[in-house]
This record gives C-alpha cells, structure tokens and sequence, in this order.
C-alpha cells in the first residue's frame, strides 16, 4: 500500500509551476502525488514527468476536475467537452506515470436535482453510452478510471458504492473501477466499511480526509473498521489525502470550507500520512 497526498490541498489549479511542492512532499514521507489536472493545457506531462523523477515520487493517479461545462448527462456539448476531457487525462496519465484517472466523470460537480424517474433514466442511459466510449479509449491505452460516488450536495447521480457498481454493471467493461472517499462515505453510506467491502477488487483507490475535511484521525470516522475492510478485501491500492482548507481559494468555494478546520495544509499532510502509515502497517 502507498500513500500520496492530493495537489488541490497546495494549489489550484496545477501548473507546471507547483512542481515546486513535490520536494516537500518527498521531505514530508509521501510515496506519489495525485495531481489534479483541471485544465491540461496548463500542464506539460513530461516536465512534471521529470520533476517527479528527480524528487523519488511517483504520480499514481490523475484526479479529474468534471466542473461546469464537463457533463456526461449534459447538453451535447457539455457531453463532447466532457469525453475530450477525460480522454486528454487519459492520454498524459501514462506519460507521467499513472494508469489510474479518478473522480466523478459521469457529471458536473455541483449537479444535485430531485428530477422525475423517466428523466433520471434517461440521463443513466446517455452516462452508460458515454462511459463505454471513454471505457474502450482507456482500455486501449492501459489506463483505468476509477469512478467516484460523491455526496448528496455535490451531485443528485452517484451518492453510493452500491449506485456506482450498478453503473459500472451497466458498462460493462473492465476498464471502470471504483473510487470511494471517506468523506462522502461518512454522508451517504449506511456503513462505510461494509461499502468497502461491496466494492472488493473494484476499488482501485480510496480518498482519506476527515468528517469535516480535515486530517485524517483527527475527526469522527471509524478508521480502524475502514482499515479492518479493508485488510478483509486484501486491499493493493493507493490511498490519498485529499483536503482541503481556505487558503485555496476557488477550491474552498467549491468544497464549501468556510473556516479554518485544521491549523494548517502542512498538519493536515504531515498529521494525516502518520496516523494512516500507523494503520496502514496492521494490514497484511
């Protein structure tokens, strides 16, 4: 098992310029680093590429930012804006080392409506669609996507472990994994290690933040039942502290993190990686 650490905690959005944390990161014990890609164009592969590389750290998955304008139930073109932004991350996931591009694909976050049955299943339909094309495109290119259930606040679509394995189902392609994060378990799920175990080897990567997205251990979660489920799944993926706190402006509007919930980013990483590495070596 690996640790990494979220780039949205440092900067948003990643350019080529915040490569500068990735010496902290390593100073700080952090096996990779997720970065958060929301527009590639800021991002030139190979030079993080390279400043992965001389600091010892990997990038072990690429997290997607699905914003306005990127909808795979949306308009047409929100859908086409949406499918040639998931396969852009697709195509640089390997260039900087990663097979895994995560998060919430299927919608906008941000999307939370009581829609009509008849309608809800027809957006289900035009996501299945859209995630068999961009599926196949990542199997082709040895990549995986890991989709992510969010809570009730951040999207009407996906809420659950339980919802997302259905979609995947309905996809049917090995391509899609399960991506579950420990702050919309808290909120949606009845009982979060029971939804770890339900995902199983579909979980290819589990985001650690607090109840109130703050450090990890230092909140209200059962961590050592998330850890026993997954010590009972035998577990090979990643796990990754995504929090946030004010300082990020557009991601503390975004998140809703009105106050300063944790002293500081710096806390949060070093706190957060030394309390999950203390659970972390119970796991066979």
């Amino acid at each position: 098992m690996k640790f990494g650490i979220n780039t949205y905690l440092f900067s948003s959005p990643f350019t080529n310029e915040s490569v500068s944390f990735f010496p902290q990161f390593k100073e700080w014990g952090f096996d990779f680093v997720e970065i958060a890609v929301e527009d590639p164009s800021n991002v030139d592969a190979k030079y993080v590429r390279k400043a992965l590389d001389h600091n010892q750290l990997e990038c072990r998955s690429i997290c997607a930012a699905t914003g306005l304008g990127r909808d795979l139930r949306g308009t047409r073109k929100e859908q086409v804006t949406s499918l040639e932004y998931v396969q852009t991350l697709i195509d640089i996931a390997p260039i900087l080392g990663s097979q895994l591009v995560a998060g919430p694909v299927y919608s906008s976050v941000g999307r939370a409506d009581l829609v009509p049955e008849d309608k809800k299943e027809k957006q289900w339909k035009t996501v299945v669609k859209n995630l068999t094309i961009l599926a196949d495109y990542a199997g082709e290119r040895n990549v995986k996507l890991a989709l992510e259930p969010l809570n009730r606040y951040e999207t009407d679509f996906i809420n659950t472990c339980e919802q997302v394995l259905k979609l995947i189902a309905d996809v049917r392609s090995d391509a899609l994994m399960v991506h579950l994060d420990s702050f919309h378990m808290n909120l949606e799920e009845k009982d979060p290690a029971l939804a770890i175990k339900m995902a199983g080897s579909k979980l290819a990567l589990l985001h650690a933040s607090g109840s109130d997205r703050g450090t990890p251990g230092n909140d209200q979660i059962n961590w050592d039942r998330i850890f026993a489920a997954l010590d009972n799944i035998n577990y090979q993926g990643d796990i990754v502290i995504e929090s946030f706190t004010p300082d990020v402006k557009v991601i503390a509007k975004a998140a809703s993190i009105w106050r300063q919930v944790e002293p500081s980013k710096e806390a949060i990483a070093v706190d957060g990686l030394r309390f999950l590495r203390g659970l972390g070596c119970y796991i066979r």
